[in-house]
């Protein structure tokens, strides 16, 4: 799927915790087509292009979700906030990355994510539930404190409805409030890959992906690699811009 250059309207921004804002973008179908956990970059100027992953997957109806975190002394941050209050049109190029759902794959799925990176995570677990409903998930979410968690109750909800989903907060800091009622929820407490260290995990039998800093990923790495993860199944987008010096 080659990457196109297009102009999309924006149609909807919104607060999804105090630092993060969701983005709904719309086109044409056609031109929107991505796969699950691709990558869109958005046009500040004519020299400026900033990346962000997609948050939904394609539903054939031209609509793409962003999360966007707001870091107000970044100046492409702050740039790209003020864009998005006052235009109506963006101009995007996509689809972009290699990290993506194997559709042909029936294994088991860990998926884990740090802040943000919950928005690929996302465009996979939809298009899993809807292609592939009885595919196991197993979500592995990260955060230095609960509010950081933005989309807690949509994440919740899949492990609730859902036999085969089950949803693992992980936070740095202990809970403001208890998680939603589930026996496939569960909290834990401490760093990401402390918490897999310790966690009885198979990475071995699964298809990983992990999307978060360069730092997190290669942290988690180390930690599944001792609990013999199956490296040509792990997936992330960070193994093509920040690879492992040798």
């Amino acid at each position: 799927m080659s990457a196109r250059t297009l102009t999309c309207q924006v149609t909807e921004v919104e607060n999804l915790s105090p630092d993060v804002f969701g983005v709904t973008l719309t086109g044409r179908a056609e031109a929107m087509q991505h796969a699950p956990g691709q990558y869109l970059e958005l046009k500040l100027d004519d020299t400026t292009w900033v990346p962000f992953s997609i948050a939904s997957a394609d539903r054939r109806d031209g609509v793409i979700e962003l999360h966007i975190q707001h870091w107000p002394e970044r100046d492409n941050s702050a740039r790209l906030r003020e864009l998005l209050q006052v235009a109506n049109q963006l101009t995007l190029r996509l689809p972009g990355g290699e990290c993506v759902l194997d559709r042909e794959s029936e294994r088991p799925l860990l998926l884990i994510a740090a802040g943000t990176g919950f928005s690929q995570m996302k465009a996979i677990v939809e298009a899993v539930l809807h292609e592939q409903p009885q595919r196991d998930i197993s979500l592995w979410w990260a955060a230095r404190e609960h509010r950081d968690l933005y989309l807690e109750q949509l994440a919740s909800l899949w492990a609730q409805t859902h036999n085969n989903v089950c949803f693992h907060a992980v936070t740095e800091s202990p809970l403001e409030e208890p998680l939603a009622a589930g026996e496939r929820i569960t909290h834990h407490l401490g760093r990401i890959d402390q918490v897999l260290k310790t966690a009885d995990i198979t990475p071995d039998t699964h298809d990983v992906y992990i999307s978060g800093s360069p730092n997190m990923v290669y942290a988690c790495l180390d930690v599944l690699d001792t609990k013999g993860m199956k490296l040509e199944r792990v997936f992330s987008d960070v193994f093509a811009y920040a690879p492992r010096s040798t």
